[in-house]
């Protein structure tokens, strides 16, 4: 079906209450949102939940060998900037403020 979408409902245990299910704790007992919004890495920019034209990129950490180490760094970018045609003069910036891509001959 064209344009069908499939909505998914979930019910809170029936152990809790409405208040006790609504919020959220982490294993120190401190209550926490659901949601953490992203910040755009090249205008530090707030990116809404439903932009659908913002990207997160991991570049991965690799030794001299060329082997991934299992670290990495995350950037995200807006859609604003993707739109306008700079994301990668924002990633080419941004790599080279983390010391992972060098502009020399």
């Amino acid at each position: 079906l064209k344009g069908a979408r499939s909505v998914v409902t979930r019910k809170p245990p029936d152990s809790l209450g409405p208040a006790e299910w609504s919020d959220m704790q982490n294993d120190e007992g401190k209550y926490v949102d659901l949601y953490l919004p992203r910040k755009c890495s090249a205008t530090n920019r707030l990116i809404p939940a439903k932009e659908h034209a913002a990207v997160q990129l991991n570049v991965g950490q690799v030794d001299e060998n060329g082997v991934y180490t299992g670290d990495f760094y995350t950037f995200a970018l807006a859609g604003f900037i993707r739109n306008r045609g700079e994301s990668d003069a924002c990633l080419n910036r941004l790599l080279y403020e983390k010391s992972l891509l060098t502009f020399s001959k």
